[in-house]
C-alpha cells in the first residue's frame, strides 16, 4: 500500500504494510533515526512525534492510521520555538545520554505551540509520557519553562578559567537537533539481522537438533552455535574469573540465556517464529535467592567453586564482639533488597563488519577496551584486529559493562562476510542485561552513653546470579564502605557473592554499597532514637574529619562530611517544623524527615586502575584531545576537555575531542565507579600540563605565558615578549602531532590484606540527604517531598553537570526505595516494572560542596555513583519518622509499609 505523508511540509510517499509501526516506518523507511525505539509498548515514550500537531507514541500508531498526517520528529522541526528548546535544554543541562530527548522535546513542541509560557504543571503534565532515566527530570523542566525567555548568547570561558565554568556540554547539540547515533542508529540499511534463541528456563540442559535442515527449511538464513565459537568461550570483566559463554553449550544456568544465533535479511530473520528451532530442554532445579543457593545441596552452578560461593571480602579492625558487648545501646536487623533493573531507555544495539582482517564493532559501551580484548578472546583474534568505536550511549549505569552484542555480531560478521546488525527488544534487554545485586544483610552497631560509635558487625550476603560479572567487585567493595563514613573502632564486615539462577548481578550505581547504607543508616536511626539524640547531630557526632582512619586503616586528607551536614542542617530544622505542623492538623497522611550520609571510593578497590589521555597540535594548528572515557551521559567528554584547557592553559574552545575509539583513543578504562572525572581528569590534566611545558621549552618564555593557536601558527606572549612558532616548520609524529603530550595516571593504592586493612582508594567522595515524605496511613503509600542533598565533589568542574548528576542519582535511589523491584520471568517490561516518571519527583535541593582533595585534578572528586548512595536510607528514615513504619525491605512497597506500620503500633 502506498501511503503519504507531509514532512518538513513536503509529501513523502512509501510502500509499506499499513500495519507496520509508524515508528519502524519514519526509522527504517525514511531515515528518520531521531524516533527512538525503546519499548515498542507505549511505555516510555522515546519515540513521540507530532501527527497532525499532537503528540503520539510511534510505537503504537499503525502506519496506515497516519496516512495523509502531517508528521513532525526532532529532526524535521524547525523554527523560533525549536530553536529556543534547543538552546534552553543545552543551557540547563536538559539532555544527559540524550536517548529520551527527542521524546521529551516532541512532547514540549506540543505543548509550547498552545502555551508559550507553560506553567510548571503544564510542563509536567505534557511531558508524563516519557521516561527519562538520566535526568530526574528536573533539568528538563527548567528547560521547557524557560525556553520561551530571552537568554544570553553562552561566552566561553577565558584561557585558565575553564574549571569552575558552567559551560554547556561540548557534545550536546547532536543530542538537541535529533542526529545523535545510538546503537540501533548506525550502519547499512541491508545489513544483516542477528536474533538469538533464548532458554525458557532457568537451569536446564540442552540438546540441539538439526539445525542444518532447519536452515535449509529457512532459506538464507545461517545458524550459529557453540561450536561456531573460534575462540575460548568464555568472557568476563575480571579476566581470570571469567565464566559466561557468548552461547551456551550444553547447559543454561539463567532464564534468556542465549544457545543460538540466527542471522539473514531483515525481512527473513525478523520474521522466524524461534520457537520452532530445533532444541530439546531438559529442566533442572534452579536457585533465585542467595539463601537457596547458598544451602546445603544446592544445584552447583559451577564446577571448581566451593559450592555456589564465588568470593567473600572481608575488612577486620579492632574486636567488634567485644565492643559490642560492652556498649550502652546497640541497634540490630536484618535487610533484604531485591534485584534492580538498570532500565536505560536504550536497549543494547550494535553492528559489526570487517574491513581488511580488522573486525570492527560499533555499539553502546561503557568499556571500549574491555570489550575489544574479551571479544577477541571469544573470537579468537588478536587484540590488534579487533576495534571498537562506541557509539552514543543511551544511558548504562553500570550494565553496559559487561558485553551483550559484541561477540554475538562479530561472529556472525567474520561467518558470513557481511555486516551484521543486533537490536535487543525491551524485554530480551531486560532478560539478559545484569542487575543491580540483591541482598540480606545483618548487622549490630553500637554506642556508648554520649553517642559515639563503639563497633560494629556485618555480614551480607549477596545474590551475583549465574555469572561472576561484578560480583567480587561487590563482595571486596561492600565491607570496605560499610560502616558508613563515620569513626567506627572496632568493626568487622563481610560479604559474600552467591551464585544462582537469577540474572547475571552485575554493576549498578554503587557496586553493593547503596544496599549497605540502608542497613546502616536505618540502624543510625535506631541507635539516635535510644539515645534521645538529634537524629542529624548523631552524625555530625560521629562523621569522619580530616585525619581520621578509615576501618581498613586509610588516613582520610580531606572530608568534607561535616560540611556537608552543616549545610543540611537549616533544612533540617525547617523540615521538622513542617512535618509536626502537618501532624498536628490530623487527617490520614503524616509526614516525617530523614536523613542519611555516604561515602564512595572513586575507581577500582585495591586494583591499578590507569587512563591515558594524548594531546596533539597539527602543523594546521588543530589541537586534539585524545580521551576515551565513554561519555554515557555523565558529561566527561566536556569536564575532561575543560580540565585539559585549563592544564594547557588554552581557550576550551580550541580543544578538538578525538574518541573514544581503540583505534584512536589511549586507554582511558571504564565509565564506572565514578572514576573518569579523577583518573581520565587527572591524565588530562598531566597530559596538558606536560604539553604547555614542551611549548615553553620552545620559546624560553616562563610559566606565567599565554598560549595561542592560529592556522600553522602558534603564539607565545609574556609582557610585551613575543615568540612564534611555525608550526608547519617541524617534523610530525607517527600520530601527524608536531607537539604532543601523552600522560597516565593511576591512582595510588594498595593491596589490603586478610583483615581488610590497606589504602583501597585514592579518593572518596562525601554527601549527606534530608528527605521529606508523606505517608497514607491507610493506604501504605509514600509521596517524597522534597530532598535536599549536599554533595562534597571536591571541586566542581562543571556545576551544571554537577547537579544533574545530583538529581539524576537521587530518582534512581528513589526507584530503589519505593518502587523498583525485578521479578525474573514476570517483569521483563516498563510496564510491570516501575521507575521514577516526572510524577513521581520531588523537588530537589542540590548544595555542592567544594573541599578540594590533593590527589584530584585541580581538587575534584568523582561524583556519580555517591549521590544514589544515601536516597533511599533517607527516604525510609523519614517514613519512619512519619509512620513509625522501620522498613527492613526494599522496596518499600504499600504493602510493606503497611506491614511495617502494624508491627510498630502493637510494639513488634
Amino acid at each position: 500500500m502506498t501511503l503519504s505523508f507531509t514532512i518538513r511540509g513536503e509529501r513523502q510517499e512509501v510502500e509499506t504494510d499499513p500495519h507496520r509501526r509508524l515508528s519502524e516506518v519514519l526509522r527504517d523507511d525514511l531515515g528518520l533515526k531521531s524516533v527512538k525505539v525503546g519499548c515498542d509498548a507505549g511505555d516510555c515514550g522515546a519515540c513521540t512525534v507530532l501527527i497532525d500537531g499532537r503528540q503520539a507514541c510511534a510505537c503504537l500508531v499503525p502506519a496506515g492510521q497516519a496516512d495523509g498526517a502531517s508528521i513532525e520528529t526532532l529532526e524535521t522541526w524547525s523554527g523560533g520555538a525549536a530553536d529556543r528548546l534547543r538552546d534552553a535544554f543545552l543551557a540547563e543541562g536538559a539532555a544527559q545520554c540524550g536517548i529520551c530527548t527527542p521524546g521529551m522535546m516532541m512532547a514540549a513542541a506540543e505543548l509550547l505551540s498552545a502555551s508559550p509560557d507553560p506553567t510548571e504543571d503544564e510542563v509536567r503534565t505534557a511531558l508524563s509520557g516519557v521516561l527519562c532515566r538520566c535526568t530526574g527530570y528536573a533539568s528538563i523542566v527548567a528547560a521547557v519553562l524557560s525556553a520561551s525567555r530571552p537568554r544570553p548568547a553562552e561566552t566561553m570561558p577565558a584561557p585558565g578559567q575553564s574549571v569552575g565554568a558552567p559551560v554547556r556540554r561540548l557534545d550536546g547539540r547532536p543530542k538537541v537537533d535529533g542526529t545523535e547515533m545510538f546503537g540501533a542508529d548506525v550502519g547499512p540499511r541491508d545489513a544483516l539481522v542477528v536474533r538469538a534463541v533464548r532458554s525458557p528456563h532457568f537451569h536446564a540442559a540442552f540438546t540441539l537438533g538439526d539445525t542444518a535442515a532447519w536452515a535449509v527449511e529457512h532459506p538464507g538464513v545461517t545458524v550459529l552455535t557453540a561450536a561456531d565459537v573460534p575462540g575460548v568461550n568464555r568472557f568476563g570483566v575480571i579476566p581470570h574469573l571469567a565464566d559466561q559463554p557468548a552461547l551456551a553449550d550444553g547447559i543454561v544456568r539463567h532464564l534468556g540465556e542465549a544457545v543460538a544465533l540466527v542471522v539473514g535479511e531483515a525481512s527473513l530473520v525478523e520474521a522466524l517464529v524461534l520457537s520452532t528451532f530445533p532444541v530439546t530442554w531438559e529442566a533442572h532445579p534452579y536457585s533465585l535467592t542467595e539463601a537457596e543457593g547458598a544451602k546445603d545441596g544446592a544445584q552447583l552452578l559451577h564446577e571448581g567453586r566451593p559450592g555456589n560461593l564465588l568470593i567473600e571480602g572481608r575488612v577486620s579492625t579492632g574486636d567488634a564482639e567485644t565492643a559490642l558487648a560492652a556498649s550502652a545501646h546497640v541497634a540490630d536487623g536484618t535487610f533484604r533488597t531485591s534485584y534492580v533493573e538498570h532500565a536505560y531507555i536504550e536497549p543494547e544495539a550494535g553492528i559489526a563488519w570487517l574491513e581488511g582482517d580488522t573486525l570492527i564493532i560499533a555499539a553502546c559501551t561503557q568499556a571500549p577496551v574491555m570489550d575489544r580484548d574479551e571479544t577477541a578472546k571469544v573470537l579468537g583474534l588478536p587484540p590488534d584486529r579487533v576495534r571498537i568505536i562506541p557509539t552514543a550511549t543511551g544511558g548504562g549505569f553500570g550494565a553496559k559493562l559487561d558485553l551483550s552484542v559484541q561477540p554475538l555480531i562479530g561472529l556472525a560478521a567474520l561467518k558470513t562476510g557481511k555486516p551484521c546488525r543486533m537490536v535487543w527488544g525491551r524485554g530480551e534487554s531486560m532478560l539478559a542485561s545484569t542487575k543491580r545485586h540483591p541482598g540480606t544483610m545483618t548487622a549490630r552497631i553500637g554506642a556508648d552513653a554520649e553517642g559515639r560509635i563503639t563497633a560494629m558487625r556485618f555480614d551480607g550476603a549477596f545474590n551475583t546470579g549465574a555469572y561472576a560479572s561484578w560480583g567480587p567487585t561487590v563482595a571486596s567493595r561492600v565491607p570496605v564502605h560499610a560502616s558508613g563514613p563515620y569513626r567506627t573502632p572496632n568493626y568487622r564486615a563481610t560479604a559474600r557473592a552467591i551464585h544462582t539462577n537469577g540474572p547475571t548481578s552485575g554493576a549498578f550505581r554503587g557496586f553493593g554499597v547503596p544496599q549497605a547504607a540502608i542497613a546502616q543508616e536505618v540502624l543510625y536511626d535506631d541507635l539516635a532514637l535510644a539515645l534521645g539524640m538529634d537524629r542529624l547531630a548523631f552524625r555530625r557526632a560521629n562523621a569522619f574529619v580530616d585525619g581520621d582512619r578509615t576501618t581498613c586503616g586509610q588516613t582520610l586528607p580531606s572530608v568534607g562530611l561535616a560540611d556537608c551536614l552543616d549545610a543540611l542542617a537549616p533544612h533540617w530544622e525547617v523540615a521538622l517544623e513542617a512535618a509536626e505542623a502537618h501532624n498536628r492538623g490530623g487527617g490520614v497522611t503524616r509526614r516525617g524527615v530523614g536523613v542519611a550520609s555516604c561515602w564512595y571510593g572513586c575507581g577500582n578497590t585495591s586494583l591499578p586502575n590507569p587512563s591515558t589521555v594524548r594531546i596533539g597540535i597539527t602543523s594546521a594548528g588543530r589541537l586534539c584531545l585524545h580521551q576515551g572515557a565513554t561519555d554515557i551521559g555523565q558529561g566527561s567528554n566536556t569536564v575532561i576537555a575543560q580540565i585539559a584547557a585549563d592544564a594547557l592553559g588554552v581557550p576550551l574552545d580550541a580543544i578538538e575531542i578525538v574518541g573514544p575509539d581503540t583505534a584512536l583513543t589511549p586507554d582511558c578504562g571504564k565509565t564506572s565507579a565514578s572514576r573518569q572525572t579523577f583518573v581520565t581528569g587527572r591524565a588530562a590534566q598531566a597530559a596538558g600540563e606536560a604539553l604547555r611545558a614542551l611549548i615553553l621549552r620552545q620559546t624560553n618564555l616562563p610559566e606565567t605565558a599565554s598560549i595561542r593557536l592560529s592556522a600553522g601558527r602558534l603564539s607565545v606572549e609574556d609582557g610585551g615578549t613575543r615568540q612564534d612558532i611555525d608550526l608547519a616548520a617541524l617534523t610530525s609524529d607517527s600520530h601527524g602531532y608536531v607537539l604532543a603530550a601523552e600522560e597516565t595516571y593511576d591512582p595510588p593504592t594498595t593491596a589490603l590484606d586478610a583483615d581488610g586493612q590497606g589504602a583501597p582508594y585514592a579518593v572518596y567522595g562525601f554527601g549527606a540527604q534530608l528527605a521529606e515524605v508523606e505517608v497514607d496511613m491507610a493506604l501504605g503509600t509514600t509521596r517524597v517531598l522534597h530532598i535536599a542533598a549536599a554533595h562534597d565533589l571536591g571541586r566542581a568542574i562543571n556545576p551544571t553537570l554537577a547537579r544533574g548528576q545530583v538529581e539524576g542519582g537521587i530518582a534512581q535511589g528513589l526507584g530503589l526505595a519505593l518502587m523498583e523491584e525485578f521479578v525474573p520471568g514476570r517483569t521483563e517490561n516498563l510496564h510491570d516494572y516501575l521507575i521514577p516518571t516526572i510524577g513521581d519527583m520531588p523537588r530537589i535541593t542540590p548544595i555542592l560542596i567544594e573541599k578540594p582533595d590533593p590527589e584530584g585534578p585541580f581538587g575534584a572528586r568523582g561524583l556519580g555513583e555517591h549521590v544514589l548512595i544515601p536516597t533511599a536510607p533517607a527516604i525510609l528514615n523519614a517514613i519512619r519518622h512519619a509512620s513509625g513504619a522501620r522498613i527492613t525491605h526494599v522496596p518499600a512497597l504499600p504493602h510493606r509499609v503497611l506491614a511495617a506500620i502494624g508491627k510498630a503500633r502493637h510494639g513488634t
